[in-house]
């Protein structure tokens, strides 16, 4: 057993057969991908990646199981863990962010250029014919744990999936507190919260029991619903912050151009690390002069953080009727046509109004905010030996449903431009809104 410190959780221990996964060169890659992207552009000390949050993940993993375990060492309705269980969910906590590309959530989550990190046949070519694959192998683990991270393969109990991929979860209840201490926000959770889960010994389901004594533990509810509220609070002071999506913009463009001009593909995409990245588009060839000019721009501008200016922002709760149409039109997943011909008009329009070459960038950082579900299951009094849902309580428990319903109004669609005056600024947000289809609604003043 070796011991590694981390400043988040302190003392974590792996075994030696995880190192030897930790060690080979798939799992070394995540030394090099930030776990929040480009948002150290806004918050300096976010450089952590996740290479230590896979570590962070297991050691949280390993927590819930031990709390499963004391629930099961009292209670004989619960079950505790094998041994066996234990190494293996181990080692999926481990492995479970192993696809994930530089800036993965923007290229794939937010503006959908690539399918999603977490897809079987990535998984499958991850810890397929690699090095990270044969010492699986080895270990005798591959094909279970491609069944926990995929969902595909022999039938294992709930729990095992539960662990690592639910709405509250090792993977979670990690990242929210190591994104606080990076980022310096003071949004935290109890770290009791691990000690309510347990595992139903009738059907292997992983739950929260919120009632004792036939009373409700409002307590262990107003845990769970911190968690939920800290997962919020990230997505609008971090991870939707509009200085990273400016950044996201510029670094999607990048990505988007190198794809399209063949000079990336998806497969190199997923060995490679953020910084490599940005130095393959640096050396990219996209068979033109002016294409390749604007591409070198916008890695200059990403390089030296010089972000693009907001023009417009048209949010959710002013846009709802139009939204539907702009996404039709110009964010249509492997069509961006209309967006390029669209960015370039407003570009021709600029010149011939300003008398310099400026850039244009037409962007949503996601088609749609999701309405968040929470699907962790919990026991509430009068539900007998039954698990449900924590959003089946959604009409008991307002402050659940209200948070729900505020991922969708998070959404926003922006223009943004590499001018730097703010009159100039004023005159293209008049010429931008009005080429955009009839009802658009603008949201931030200039």
């Amino acid at each position: 057993m070796s011991i590694l410190r981390d400043p988040v959780h302190g003392d974590i221990e792996l075994t030696r057969a995880e190192l030897r996964l930790v060690d080979t060169a798939e799992f070394q890659r995540l030394r090099g991908i930030k776990q929040l992207g480009s948002a150290s552009l806004v918050f300096p000390g976010a450089t952590h990646t996740r290479f230590e949050h896979s570590l962070g993940t297991l050691h949280v993993c390993d927590q819930v199981l031990n709390a499963c375990d004391r629930h099961a060492a009292r209670d004989s309705e619960c079950r505790a863990v094998t041994a066996d269980e234990r190494r293996l969910l181990r080692v999926a906590a481990l492995l479970h962010d192993i696809t994930h590309i530089p800036y993965g959530h923007n290229i794939e989550d937010q503006t959908g250029l690539l399918p999603r990190h977490d897809r079987p046949e990535r998984f499958r070519a991850m810890l397929g014919d690699t090095e990270l694959g044969a010492e699986l192998q080895r270990q005798g683990l591959r094909d279970d744990i491609l069944t926990v991270l995929t969902g595909v393969g022999r039938e294992l109990l709930p729990f095992c999936q539960q662990v690592v991929s639910d709405t509250i979860d090792a993977d979670l209840l990690d990242y929210l507190r190591r994104d606080a201490h990076y980022t310096g926000l003071e949004l935290r959770y109890d770290r009791r919260v691990v000690d309510y889960f347990r595992i139903a010994g009738s059907d292997g389901r992983m739950f929260v029991d919120c009632e004792k004594n036939g009373m409700l533990r409002e307590d262990i509810v107003s845990e769970l619903l911190r968690v939920l509220e800290c997962r919020y609070h990230f997505s609008e002071r971090v991870y939707y912050h509009h200085a990273k999506i400016a950044a996201g913009a510029l670094l999607s463009r990048m990505v988007e151009m190198a794809l399209n001009g063949h000079a990336l593909t998806p497969a190199r995409l997923q060995t490679m690390t953020d910084e490599s990245l940005v130095v393959a588009i640096e050396q990219a060839d996209l068979g033109s002069d002016a294409a390749n000019a604007r591409l070198q721009r916008f890695v200059a501008r990403y390089r030296r953080r010089a972000l693009p200016k907001r023009v417009l922002v048209l949010p959710w709760y002013q846009n709802r009727e139009v939204q539907d149409a702009l996404l039709d039109t110009y964010f249509r997943p492997g069509e961006p046509a209309a967006r390029f011909e669209w960015e370039t008009r407003m570009e021709q329009a600029a010149r011939r109004e300003f008398g310099q070459d400026i850039d244009v960038i037409l962007y949503c950082p996601a088609r749609r905010m999701q309405l968040k579900e929470a699907k962790t299951l919990v026991r509430f009094p009068g539900s007998g030996e039954r698990t449900l849902p924590l959003d089946a309580f959604a009409d008991q428990i307002p402050r659940l449903r209200d948070l729900a319903e505020s991922y969708p109004r998070m959404w926003k669609l922006y223009v943004f431009t590499s001018l730097e005056d703010k009159a100039l600024r004023r005159r293209l947000q008049t010429m931008c809104l009005e080429a955009l289809p009839a009802g658009c609604r603008n949201g931030f003043v200039l």
